[in-house]
């Protein structure tokens, strides 16, 4: 989890920006999973989920196969 009060983490990976909300353009939170490893490293960027039920299965097939 990060905080981003200035919303520059978010901006960076596409996770802030324009997007439709019940049939209308909006600007805000763009759901999205980044996994980075211990080195520092992106992993897995999962942009824009749109099934946030299955989401968290995906993420961890992602990182039990390593």
């Amino acid at each position: 989890l990060l905080s981003d009060p200035e919303r520059k983490v978010m901006k960076t990976y596409g996770a802030y920006g324009e997007k439709m909300m019940y049939g209308k353009k909006t600007v805000g939170v763009i759901r999205s999973t980044v996994w980075i490893g211990p080195d520092g490293k992106v992993r897995k960027h999962w942009a824009r989920v749109s099934d946030a039920a299955k989401h968290p299965e995906q993420v961890l097939a992602a990182l039990r196969s390593g």
